[in-house]
């Protein structure tokens, strides 16, 4: 067994996007882990959205932690107790304004399960229509961009798509598709 046990877990910072705490843990041979460091998040949704006429919708918005404007798919928060298809069909009316029914999961990805909790879920969403415009949360301003997906993996190959999980969702969906080589 190489699982871990929790001896014990005191919070050091408890808000809603930043939560810290620090557990002691007992290693399977008895060794004691005295102060791992624990990121709590809420867990996350993408999507890889392509739309009737076969175009990948990219979402375009500044990330102030890593200090540039990011090219991404749609995504965000999973919401309480929403289900993960849910918040996938949430945040890209929201984000985008397009609607979609068929939803495929393609990705579960732990983000860094060596200091964070979190999950994040990978969708693949085809045949979307715009049904209205895009109703944003209070600190997002996002552009919404269209590519084939010839362009969006040229993008990848060049570098130019620098969240990994986006990648990463990109190129399970891609696979799913049949369309990487």
């Amino acid at each position: 067994m190489l699982k871990w046990r929790t001896v014990s877990s005191e919070y050091l910072v408890k808000k809603p996007w930043a939560t810290l705490r620090v557990d002691e843990c007992e290693l399977p041979d008895g060794r004691l882990a005295k102060e791992y460091y624990v990121l709590e998040y809420p867990n996350w949704v993408n999507v890889v959205a392509i739309t009737k006429d076969e175009k990948v919708i990219m979402v375009k918005q500044y990330r102030h932690s890593g200090g540039f404007v990011s090219i991404e798919i749609p995504g965000g928060v999973i919401d309480g107790d929403e289900y993960p298809i849910d918040a996938a069909k949430r945040e890209l009316l929201e984000e985008t304004g397009y609607l979609f029914e068929d939803f495929e999961l393609v990705s579960t990805i732990y983000p860094n399960p060596a200091t964070s909790n979190n999950v994040t879920y990978c969708y693949l969403a085809k045949g979307g229509i715009k049904v209205q415009e895009q109703n944003l949360d209070e600190h997002e301003d996002i552009d919404v961009e269209f590519y084939s997906i010839e362009e969006v993996k040229h993008m990848l190959l060049k570098n130019e798509i620098p969240q990994a999980l986006h990648v990463t969702g990109l190129l399970y969906a891609f696979l799913k598709m049949g369309v990487l080589r």
